[in-house]
């Protein structure tokens, strides 16, 4: 039997790719390590779309991960899809961040996809078929204060998705790097009138919307997505910004008293 296996699957984006995929009658297997989350999540898509999903609770940061993840979905049988999604949000200073933390991001967010990508991608050059979806983020593009251990973790997915991209295009194992802005999930905490007004404004994305524009990339064997109006100029002007820019903007009052706070 064949499968898409998706990190994060439990919640936010990672949900949506689930239930999309599904709704696609693709088989799931659902990785995370919010294993409530996960079996109410596997459930609801087995009743909706009457798919096989299973499910593994795993700390994809611990160093065997990757390889545990793999086993089990060997069990099961073929992996075509690869989504590695997992991931979390951090704001704060460098110099205040633990070194525990510096280990935990650095392995979720980069190691453990790298080694599920060659893990997965091994069986899918053998079988001359095989599409990977990594979830990177439009801080991948451009430095930013406070966000340099998430932002950082970002680019060395950025590079090291393109370049595997060109090594296994010839293997008809397509790479697709997806690269949103702001999305409207409890990694953010906000009101609810917060959270409508920046998505009325282009500013924040559904998981919805993004997983759709995500999976229709992956489908098409696009290379890059970075889905949105907003997060596309964003990108843009960030880019073409001198640093000059971004320390005249630290040096606002109101921002210097955030920086104090992290």
């Amino acid at each position: 039997m064949r499968y898409t296996l998706i990190t994060g699957g439990s919640s936010g984006i990672g949900e949506q790719f689930a239930r999309q995929s599904a709704a696609n009658g693709e088989n799931l297997i659902l990785v995370s390590n919010q294993l409530s989350a996960l079996r109410s999540v596997s459930e609801d898509i087995i009743q909706q779309y009457g798919v096989d999903v299973k499910f593994m609770e795993m700390d994809l940061s611990a160093a065997d991960a990757a390889e545990r993840i793999y086993a089990f979905a060997k069990e099961l049988g073929e992996v075509d899809t690869l989504i590695s999604n997992a991931g979390v949000l951090h704001f704060g200073k460098f110099l205040n961040t633990s070194e525990s933390y510096l280990d935990f991001i650095t392995a979720l967010h980069f190691t453990t996809p790298m080694k599920l990508c060659r893990l997965f991608a091994r069986d899918m050059v053998d079988r001359k078929q095989g599409r990977i979806l990594i979830v990177s983020s439009m801080t991948a593009w451009t430095p930013y204060p406070t966000m340099s251990l998430y932002g950082s973790t970002k680019v060395a997915l950025k590079s090291f998705a393109q370049s595997l991209w060109y090594e296994l295009r010839e293997h008809n194992v397509t790479v697709t790097t997806l690269f949103p802005g702001a999305v409207d999930t409890p990694l953010y905490d906000l009101s609810d009138r917060h959270r409508k007004w920046l998505r009325a404004f282009g500013v924040m994305t559904t998981p919805q919307s993004i997983a759709q524009k995500g999976l229709k990339a992956m489908r098409r064997g696009r290379r890059t997505l970075i889905p949105g109006l907003f997060t596309k100029i964003a990108v843009t002007a960030c880019r073409i910004l001198p640093a000059v820019v971004i320390l005249l903007v630290m040096k606002i009052p109101a921002v210097r008293r955030l920086l104090s706070k992290l």
